[in-house]
């Protein structure tokens, strides 16, 4: 067999001639690279940009399908139990699926859309309220980013993922204990407990929101394969739709206090 090594294909064909490969030949061809096959396209910030706009969009116009034809609650709630499963898959295995992250952006839309409706029934115009407050608290924190006013450090993640499993503990702890009272601990009915949270939830969801940024950064810097691009859109996609929920929230517990 022919080899496609131009070293090895050299000494063949001199060897065919009865000509012995020289000690610069013998050389070349020991310290010749292995072959490798050409490498993917890597990833770039254009290509997470648009990952992200199409999982968005496509979160948006479930969301409006839910919202236009009044879902119910219960739909509302096997649609977020289904992106949650998916949503909780793609954190932890750290897979890049672009079908997954858009089932995800699918399911949560709807589970979204029905959220605002029953909330915007209760308080007219709080969801353009909660999207102008996520659109805000996203271009703030990628300025913040890109001034380097706060700098994602290792000490940094640590502190941002131990405070995000503290609010996931805090949630898990007050639906327990609400099963016994109307109650739980306090976190999701009105008054300064529940504000409180909400306030810190957000403050949360905004660092993780510097932390998808630093993980693009080094994604691109990297040479990450393209189709990362798909971890970086779900990161994103999911970090902003747990601050609009979390402003959604707020702002309920706001406008009953009136």
């Amino acid at each position: 067999m022919e080899s496609r090594n131009p070293v090895f294909r050299s000494i063949g064909q001199d060897a065919q001639r009865g000509q012995a490969p020289s000690p610069q030949q013998l050389h070349d061809m020991y310290n010749a690279p292995a072959y490798a096959p050409p490498a993917g396209r890597t990833m770039t910030l254009d290509d997470v940009v648009v990952k992200g706009l199409m999982t968005l969009g496509l979160l948006t116009v479930t969301g409006t399908v839910a919202w236009v034809l009044d879902l119910s609650v219960g739909i509302g709630f096997v649609a977020a139990i289904i992106g949650l499963v998916i949503g909780l898959y793609l954190s932890f295995s750290g897979k890049a699926s672009a079908p997954l992250t858009l089932a995800y952006a699918a399911f949560y839309g709807v589970a979204v859309g029905t959220i605002s409706h029953a909330y915007n029934d209760f308080y007219n115009g709080i969801v353009f309220q909660a999207v102008i407050g996520t659109a805000l608290a996203f271009a703030g924190m990628l300025a913040v980013y890109s001034a380097r006013i706060i700098r994602v450090t290792p000490k940094f993640v640590r502190f941002v993922v131990a405070a995000g499993i503290a609010l996931m503990g805090l949630m898990i702890v007050n639906l327990v204990v609400g099963l016994f009272n109307d109650t739980g601990i306090g976190i999701r009915e009105n008054g300064p407990i529940a504000i409180a949270f909400s306030v810190v939830a957000i403050l949360v969801g905004c660092f993780f929101l510097l932390l998808d940024f630093d993980m693009i950064e080094r994604g691109v810097a990297g040479g990450l394969p393209e189709k990362y691009s798909w971890a970086c859109a779900f990161a994103i996609t999911s970090t902003l739709v747990w601050i609009y929920l979390e402003v959604l929230r707020l702002l309920a517990i706001l406008n009953s206090s009136d």
